[in-house]
This record gives C-alpha cells, structure tokens and sequence, in this order.
C-alpha cells in the first residue's frame, strides 16, 4: 500500500497561502479544528484538554500534522493568554496574549512576542489581531503591515454564508506558520462568551 506524507508547510513562502479552517475535516475527529491546505491535507490540528471546568482553566495545544505538540496555549481568567514551545513542559514562553477589547462586532487582541522583549523593562506589543468573532473574521498586523487574514467562504448565488468552515491567508513575511495560527485560535477562543450561542448561525448576505 502506498504511504503519503505529511503535508510540509512552506514557510516564508514569496505568494500567499490559504489554508482552510474547519471542525469537520474528514482525517480528524468530528469537532477537532484542523487547517487543511487547498488539497485538504491537515497542516495543524487543536488538542484541547477535556475539562470539567470551564474551558477558561483547559489548556489547547496547536499540534503539526504528525500529532507532535508545538504551541501550547494557557488562557487565563483575565483574557490574557500564554504560549509555550511545545508541549509547555518546560515553561519555555514564546509569546504572551493580552484581550484589550471584546464586543460582539470587534474583537482585539496585543500580541507580546518573548524574543522580541528580551532585555526591555516595559513591553512593547509586537503584533496585533483585529477582528468579528460572529463573522470569523479578523486581520493580523504587524505595524502597519498586513502578516494574515481570515474569511468566510462566499459563493456565489449563496444567500447564507456557513460559519463553519472559513480561509486562512497568510501573506509573505518572516512570521513563523505555527504562531499565526496559534493567534487564530486564540482569537477563535477570545469571542465574547454570552454570543456563543450563536456561533452555529449562518450568516445572511
């Protein structure tokens, strides 16, 4: 039986890159989001530690598409996140997260990278996600320079848009694959907990 291999980011690539966003990727479990490329290979997938208590104290780890951990993300209950090289056990901090707004049309997250501050007494944000949770739709920045964008999928003659499954472009630059779609899925978990209720809805063009 021929083997494939597992799909190889091209990183820094010189053109866009979309990958696409869903929990219904038919190589992973119902409800695993996965980022899959435009031959629906997954790229990474989220493993999110089953827990109890609220999802605020449960840890999500950004894993290749082998299964090996390279991000893990640590939400607090302030709206702040932490991410660490790998499975985080030995606390090697990459980035940190801190949520300044959260409304039902805008959601904004500073993004604090750890390489970047070394050696500063006040921190200086490094990038920023911009974006509409309901619409899973947000822009991430770096100054004034765009690193990577989501959408939905508009087709056309299509009156409801599903919010399901949405595009992932990143843009070239010097970003590493792994910490923008960690940022996405932070951003994915940031949205304001009360309109949840409505993340199944199709939106209406």
């Amino acid at each position: 039986m021929a083997t494939t291999s597992a799909p190889v980011y091209p990183a820094n690539t010189p053109i866009p890159f979309d990958l696409f966003v869903s929990k219904k990727h038919r190589a992973l479990p119902r409800g695993v989001l996965g980022f899959a490329d435009s031959s629906g290979n997954i790229v990474f997938k989220v493993n999110r530690q089953d827990s109890k208590s609220s999802f605020s104290h449960a840890k999500a780890s950004l894993l290749d598409s082998a299964g090996n951990p390279l991000i893990s993300l640590y939400p607090h209950n302030d709206g702040s996140w932490q991410g660490f090289k790998g499975d985080g056990g030995d606390k090697d901090l990459i980035f940190k997260v801190q949520r300044v707004l959260t409304k039902f049309t805008r959601t904004e997250l500073e993004v604090f990278l750890v390489s970047e501050n070394q050696g500063q007494g006040e921190l200086t944000c490094d990038l920023k996600v911009i974006g509409c949770h309901f619409q899973r739709s947000c822009t991430i920045y770096k100054g004034d320079s765009i690193v990577a964008q989501t959408s939905l999928m508009h087709k056309l003659r299509k009156i409801c848009v599903s919010r399901s499954k949405f595009r992932l472009t990143m843009f070239p630059s010097l970003e590493d694959p792994s910490l923008v779609v960690a940022l996405v899925v932070i951003f994915l978990f940031s949205g304001p907990k009360k309109f949840q209720v409505l993340d199944k809805i199709p939106i209406s063009i």
